[in-house]
């Protein structure tokens, strides 16, 4: 018989045994795998869907990267610049370019008979990216662009429906107002209801035809507040950043405006500075996760040695080495690791759907961004903990499997 099957054979022998303290403290350590397993799932699950919620919806609402005149500041209305269609085809041959697209903007209020709400107004192009406002669509469409007639469409957020008692199909005064000219007004019809659970920016942001900004601005076509460029490797951002900054300033003699490049990260700093916080909350619980899990299984480790002594002594009279002893018990604990794991994946990950599907746990959206606990599943952080985590727990209990050396044959063998 081959030495692995010498030594399974014994360790499924002794993991059959049902009787005494060792089965109730296996039962505690198989218990502590499961649960530290399924509060790793769960931490990763909701820290990496933050990371990935809050940095879609910011770029949503944004882009990856922002291409604005030079002398703007962080008002909502930037100073304009003129389209340039060299620059958008220097850009869109970048390696991980996703998407260009101009954009205006200009600052209003929503006014009905019962409330007034302050909203940006936003105007795309047929150019603009819609997938995110369509994925986050309550009804409605979102507003026709780059038709030949100029849409009066407005889309609006939930929250901001409800504030000022609007619904798709109504017809909404806006009122503007410049330092420099009188109040403008102008009136629009609610083509869509769109909910992102970031109230922060779902009650600012309104969306219609970029040709609407223009003309309310005085602005001719090729006058916008600037452009919105997707890269398709979010990770890459600070090289594809890099990237768009270097092709602007290579056209820079050639462009009527002195023009600037930010990202997410850099518009947004304090944000993705909590965001790397989580990172490390989910690996300060994952160490201590360990960390229980490892205890609990020394202590089951320990008391099935005790029971088992004149067993080991046994063995080692019939010729065999501490080393393939010491692999008896790995592979006992291997079998606790196991099962703890496959019942740790089934309820962490089956919690993590429930929530995923349900929302069940809210939010305070001011505090935490988000209406309700995001959830991410992921293979490549799932196969990664599938696979460290029994290799971390063996390597651990090669410490107490040490103690097999210290059992002396003679002193353990007793004749019933």
């Amino acid at each position: 018989m081959p030495r692995i099957d010498t030594e399974l054979f014994i360790a499924r022998r002794i993991s059959s045994r049902r009787q005494g303290r060792s089965n109730v403290m296996v039962r505690i350590a198989t218990m502590t795998v499961a649960v530290g397993m399924a509060v790793m799932i769960i931490a990763l699950a909701v820290v990496t869907g933050f990371k990935k919620e809050i940095t879609a919806k910011l770029v949503g609402f944004g882009a990856h990267v922002r291409i604005v005149s030079l002398y703007s500041n962080n008002s909502l209305e930037t100073d304009p610049i003129h389209a340039d269609p060299r620059l958008e085809e220097a850009i869109s041959e970048l390696p991980d370019f996703g998407s260009v697209s101009r954009y205006a903007l200009k600052g209003g209020m929503i006014k009905t008979p019962d409330a007034i709400q302050g909203v940006a107004l936003k105007g795309i192009g047929a150019d603009y990216d819609t997938s995110f406002l369509n994925a986050h669509l309550l009804r409605g469409t979102v507003p026709a662009t780059g038709g030949e007639s100029r849409a009066k469409d407005l889309l609006i957020s939930e929250n901001t429906a409800r504030t000022v008692g609007l619904d798709v199909g109504d017809r909404v005064e806006m009122l503007f107002i410049d330092t420099s000219r009188p109040v403008r007004r102008d009136r629009f019809k609610i083509c869509g209801i769109y909910s992102t659970g970031m109230e922060e920016l779902d009650n600012s942001m309104t969306f219609t035809d970029i040709r609407n900004v223009q003309r309310l601005n005085g602005w001719d076509e090729d006058t916008i507040s600037g452009y919105e460029v997707l890269t398709t490797d979010f990770d890459r951002i600070e090289e594809f950043s890099q990237a768009v900054y270097q092709t602007v300033f290579d056209l820079a003699d050639d462009m009527e405006d002195i023009l600037k490049v930010e990202d997410v990260i850099g518009l947004n700093p304090n944000t993705f500075d909590w965001l790397r916080a989580h990172d490390v909350n989910a690996a300060v619980i994952i160490v201590i996760m360990l960390l229980v899990a490892f205890l609990n299984m020394v202590s089951a480790m320990l008391i099935i040695l005790l029971e088992k002594t004149s067993t080991i002594g046994i063995l080692k009279a019939l010729g065999m080495r501490n080393g393939r002893v010491q692999k008896v018990f790995l592979l006992r604990s291997f079998k606790i690791v196991a099962v703890g794991m496959l019942w740790g994946n089934v309820i962490g990950i089956g919690l993590a759907l429930l929530q995923k599907y349900t929302g069940a746990l809210r939010l305070d959206s001011a505090g935490y961004m988000l209406s309700e606990v995001p959830i991410n599943l992921d293979w490549t952080w799932w196969i990664a903990l599938n696979a460290g985590v029994p290799l971390v727990m063996l390597l651990l209990m090669t410490v107490p499997a040490h103690a097999v050396s210290s059992i002396k044959p003679e002193k353990t063998i007793r004749y019933q």
